[in-house]
């Protein structure tokens, strides 16, 4: 039975902090693989953490091995312009997702 999960990512090495993320390597893969994540229903809700080198997704997913599974695929996964995924479950108790 799928569960909402707190997912993060840090920048990682190869990141160019000099330039805004849509000017990273890859850049259009890598959109459009999230892009098709959230068609999917995979990520709820995802984005920067302003003021951080995070990025928070929300995500539904039967267990923390299909959310691995899943962004392992990415284009950044593994190029270094991202870290490893951290994965929490999260319950959530105010308001609701669609």
């Amino acid at each position: 039975m799928a569960r909402v999960f707190a997912v993060t990512r840090s920048r990682g090495p190869r990141w160019d902090h000099s330039r805004p993320m849509e000017q990273q390597a890859d850049w259009d893969s890598h959109a459009a693989f999230m892009d098709r994540l959230t068609a999917d229903g995979f990520v709820l809700l995802g984005g920067p953490l302003e003021g951080t080198m995070d990025v928070l997704l929300i995500v539904r997913a039967d267990d923390e091995e299909q959310i691995r599974a899943a962004l392992s695929a990415d284009p950044w996964s593994g190029t270094d312009l991202l870290t490893p995924v951290r994965v929490v479950p999260w319950t959530l108790r105010l308001g609701a997702l669609g």
